[in-house]
């Protein structure tokens, strides 16, 4: 006979092979992610619809394919919103995923970025010779992984929106392929980009390996209700998840990538990813460092006042002395990082708020800048020297005014955006008591004016007379016997060489050594009068985006 025990120990193990395994699937609320599966998803129809054909898809049906796309997503942001505001923020997917003002308005920015820099693309593409939607289906998916980077949870889930932004935009940086200045900076880009992603995931981990877990929100609660005696740990991986967040920003002392990536990048990338990766980028670090490790706010603070500090001096220091235009923008997007900076410095609600209200403004001042950049850039996308702008005003005066204004609103002149943007993030400064932080990105500011007004007087620089080349030799004359040069011989040969260029220049050509004029594609047009409409619009009547801006920090999820 069996003994009792054997025959339950039978009966046990039956049942466990008998039961079906279980796996767990956590809860999700699609409307919390639609956005992200549009972009993506429509990535994917984008991508088919050009194999499925026999030629490469044609450029102006790839932009519209795009823009509906982005448009779409950028309606569920406010579907979202509605839900937020009438259901208040939620979780889902296990709570690694959040629905609440902050996501929407990085989606609603980001969706926007999205269009304009399609319609930017357009004229580009048809320029250069390029066909096919290669570069709007991966625009697409970076912009996808910055849209999941505002969403994000969960350490894991910055991660993984970070690694689906980056490696998109390393292949859009080496997309000109005819340009050998798009593959050095791709490479570049590339290289720095791999080591900044390891930086992080090691921070991620020793993130975990101090408090458990990588969700924000248990994070929070841990830190809140727990008191760490040694947190070195901790401190180590909060200083590598601030290092990555640095590079992705281009944030002083890990900005080296910026100026040779932005200028060997094809120009709307440029913009593109001026504009999307920094909203990403910054996203997430608000989100992680003021929602999570808000606790530890004196430990990281000091440290985010130092590179502050080096973000708006460099930035602004180092853009005064560039020739080319691109090359000048990227070190103005620096010290633009630089402010933004001053909001999590302040680690305060209304420093959260002034930060995202400069993201917004920010992203359509530099994609309207960049998109007047393509213009000028010409066939093959080089004349970006600064020379090239001179008497702008005189070839195409529309085009010079709307460049100007939009250089204004950067230097922060008022009833722009960039003036409310760079006022609101001072005042957070001042009132989280880091006066000396808010008087250096004023003389910043200043300086930064220099380089943006140096421009804009260049364009409309009064006629002035031609360089020609070595001058002709001046005749002689003979006073008192001693032969001296006419100078007067000299100017007038001068003048009647001068107008002898003058007559033989094409119509259009500018003066001697100035760029053409250049045809503005309507798509491109379009998406520089709506950029210049936001600067102005809501620099004049800020109320509505200010308060979309307060309301999207007061919806935070603890």
């Amino acid at each position: 006979m069996s003994h009792p025990l054997l025959m339950a120990a039978s009966h046990t193990i039956h049942a466990q092979h008998a039961a079906p395994a279980v796996i767990h699937v956590p809860a999700i609320r699609y409307l919390t992610i639609l956005p992200v599966i549009v972009m993506l998803g429509g990535a994917i129809v984008v991508l088919a619809t050009t194999s499925l054909v026999k030629r490469p898809l044609r450029l102006r049906v790839a932009t519209a394919m795009t823009v509906v796309i982005s448009l779409s997503a950028f309606g569920l942001a406010w579907w979202q919103w509605a839900d937020v505001m009438s259901r208040g923020a939620s979780t889902s997917i296990d709570h690694a995923v959040v629905e609440d003002g902050f996501s929407v308005l990085i989606t609603v920015l980001v969706t926007s970025a999205m269009a304009l820099s399609a319609l930017v693309a357009e004229g580009y593409l048809a320029r250069e010779g390029i066909d096919g939607a290669e570069l709007h289906v991966l625009a697409l998916v970076s912009a996808s992984g910055a849209i999941l980077m505002g969403q994000a949870n969960d350490l894991i889930i910055v991660f993984l929106g970070l690694e689906i932004l980056s490696i998109a935009l390393y292949v859009l940086t080496a997309f000109n392929h005819k340009r050998a200045e798009s593959g050095e900076g791709a490479l570049k880009y590339f290289v720095l980009g791999g080591f900044s992603s390891a930086i992080f995931v090691y921070g991620i981990a020793l993130t975990y390996g101090a408090t458990g877990t990588t969700n924000l929100t248990q994070i929070a609660a841990f830190l809140s209700h727990n008191v760490l005696v040694h947190d070195g740990l901790l401190l180590a991986g909060m200083a590598l998840l601030l290092v990555g967040f640095a590079f992705k920003v281009a944030a002083v002392p890990f900005h080296m990538w910026t100026p040779d990536v932005y200028q060997g990048a094809p120009t709307p990338v440029t913009g593109f990813m001026a504009a999307v990766a920094k909203a990403g980028g910054f996203a997430a670090l608000l989100r992680v460092f003021v929602s999570s490790f808000g606790v530890l706010s004196s430990d990281w603070r000091p440290i985010v006042y130092a590179i502050a500090v080096a973000t708006l001096v460099i930035g602004a220091g180092l853009a005064v002395v560039q020739r080319d235009i691109k090359r000048m923008l990227a070190y103005s997007s620096i010290n633009h990082a630089g402010f933004v900076l001053l909001g999590l410095q302040a680690a305060t609600a209304r420093g959260v708020s002034a930060s995202l209200y400069y993201l917004f403004a920010y992203v359509f001042m530099v994609i309207g800048s960049f998109a007047v950049v393509t213009v000028i850039g010409g066939p093959g996308d080089r004349d970006h020297d600064i020379a090239s702008y001179r008497g702008l005003a005189r070839r195409q005066p529309l085009l010079a005014f709307v460049f100007a204004l939009l250089l204004l609103a950067q230097a922060g002149v008022p009833f722009t955006t960039g003036f409310l943007t760079k006022f609101q993030v001072i005042i957070a400064s001042v009132d989280a008591h880091s006066v000396p932080l808010a008087v250096i990105a004023m003389v910043s500011a200043a300086i930064a004016a220099f380089f943006y007004l140096r421009v804009a007087l260049l364009m409309y620089a009064p006629d002035g007379e031609p360089s020609t080349g070595p001058a002709p030799a001046p005749e002689l004359v003979t006073v008192g016997g001693a032969a001296l040069p006419d100078f007067g011989a000299q100017t007038e040969t001068r003048r009647e060489l001068n107008a002898a260029l003058l007559l033989e220049r094409p119509a259009g050509a500018g003066e001697p050594g100035e760029a053409p004029a250049r045809r503005v594609p309507w798509p491109a047009g379009v998406a520089i009068g709506i950029c210049l409409a936001v600067t102005v619009v809501f620099g004049i009547i800020p109320a509505p985006l200010v308060d979309f801006a307060h309301k999207a920090t007061l919806l935070f999820v603890p």
